[in-house]
């Protein structure tokens, strides 16, 4: 499904429509209209996001027929719903059609049983990055991008210096100098450029920005510009589809930039319209950490835009972000679904990421740990009841991150060693 860009003048000049029904983009705050054929970052009237429109009255019969092609999975089967009109421009590296799973023993644990994981660790560069990266980068190339630049608390450099090498595009990543050591790995191993900032992600951010302005690269930060989120948004179109178009009653969410967030509330919405699903939705909870909590404190205080997080600080590096640029979309999902929003302490992120492994649901990374940990905290609360369908998304794999605190240190024994010792050594 992919072309690389240096290849292009080897592709077929005739266009091979995706169906996609893109029409326009709208300022997220300002309801202002541009034009979607247009490489755009922000909203030029106030610098807010820019989210894709698509005429919905006549997609249904082409999704439908993408969604039941016995050639097309993934993602991309939701192609009519996506912003890439011309399916040579797709950079696809298989993502998406992650399975949603019943978590019984989990389940138990949390006083929850009806929590479901939708295992997003096994798209290609082992989170859901990945999905707004395919979204993100086959839209730019489209519209003539050839050179990138992201800042990223880890996962979403590795993305996108993959999808960039897809492309055969050139990437800049902008990390925080104590990201773990396999996101830097993951962004050198695909060619990238990577540059270690002594900072948090929104110094990462603004570093970026000086680089897009000087060499023309484009910036695909968090929110920056109309597609990433587009991408994102398909996590709530599996969703629906797993659960056979009655969603459930409660998503949590763990929430840095909150794409993913606003990308499936969107979702939801463009579902709806087109008669998919009924007007019933979840109750969205955002997750953060108590070491860095910006949109949980601005949601307590009734806010709709949320100040800056000084001296964030939690392991969980996914959602150390101080300050995101699309707060005011996160808030008004989660207050216009009824949901809420919670800081969980660093020790239940410990917690809950050893738990996770023992009870059956794998390593998980501690951003999914911060989103068990809210759920148990929510049954306690009383904000989830027992008896409700809860969907926990596992936004990557935990073998990225260092080890999480409390960990046994396993034996070392000679090769020699008798029975009876081996018989001690395993109880």
């Amino acid at each position: 499904m992919c072309e690389a860009v240096g290849d292009h003048e080897k592709m077929s000049t005739v266009d091979v429509p995706t169906g996609s029904a893109l029409t326009h983009l709208e300022g997220g705050l300002s309801g202002r209209t541009y034009e979607a054929d247009e490489l755009a970052t922000t909203d030029p009237d106030d610098g807010r996001p820019l989210l894709a429109r698509y005429d919905l009255t006549d997609v249904r019969g082409a999704l439908e027929r993408s969604l039941s092609s016995p050639r097309r999975w993934g993602l991309w089967r939701w192609a009519p719903l996506l912003p890439v009109r011309d399916r040579r421009h797709v950079v696809s590296l298989g993502e998406g059609s992650t399975p949603l799973l019943p978590a019984p023993r989990l389940g138990a644990a949390l006083d929850c049983p009806g929590v479901l994981v939708k295992a997003e660790g096994i798209n290609p560069t082992g989170s859901f990055k990945a999905r707004g990266m395919t979204a993100a980068v086959s839209r730019a190339v489209e519209l003539g991008v050839r050179e990138f630049v992201v800042p990223s608390a880890g996962n979403a450099g590795g993305a996108l210096a993959a999808y960039a090498a897809a492309a055969g595009a050139r990437a800049t990543v902008l990390m925080p100098a104590d990201v773990p050591v396999a996101n830097q790995a993951e962004v050198l191993a695909c060619g990238a450029q990577l540059i270690l900032v002594d900072g948090l992600i929104d110094d990462c951010g603004r570093l970026s920005a000086l680089i897009a302005e000087r060499t023309g690269a484009f910036d695909v930060s968090t929110l920056k510009e109309p597609y990433r989120v587009e991408g994102k948004k398909t996590l709530g179109f599996e969703l629906a589809e797993d659960v056979g178009w009655e969603l459930p009653d409660v998503i949590v969410y763990p929430t840095g930039g909150g794409t993913g967030l606003v990308g499936m509330w969107k979702a939801f919405a463009e579902l709806e319209a087109i008669g998919l699903i009924s007007g019933r939705r979840p109750r969205m909870v955002s997750v953060q950490a108590e070491g860095c909590a910006p949109i949980v404190r601005a949601f307590d205080a009734g806010l709709r835009f949320a100040d800056r997080w000084e001296q964030a600080s939690t392991r969980a590096g996914g959602i150390r972000v101080p300050r995101a640029v699309g707060d005011f979309l996160i808030l008004d999902a989660i207050r216009d679904s009824d949901g809420t929003a919670v800081a969980v302490p660093e020790d239940a992120i410990d917690e809950w990421q050893r738990q996770a492994g023992k009870l059956g649901a794998g390593f998980v990374s501690p951003e999914t740990a911060a989103a068990l940990a809210a759920v148990r905290l929510l049954r306690e609360r009383g904000d989830i009841e027992r008896t409700e369908r809860v969907v926990v998304f596992d936004t990557g794999i935990g073998h990225k991150y260092p080890s999480p605190p409390g960990l046994p240190t396993p034996p070392v024994v000679e090769p020699s060693t008798d029975a009876d010792r081996l018989a001690e050594l395993v109880g």
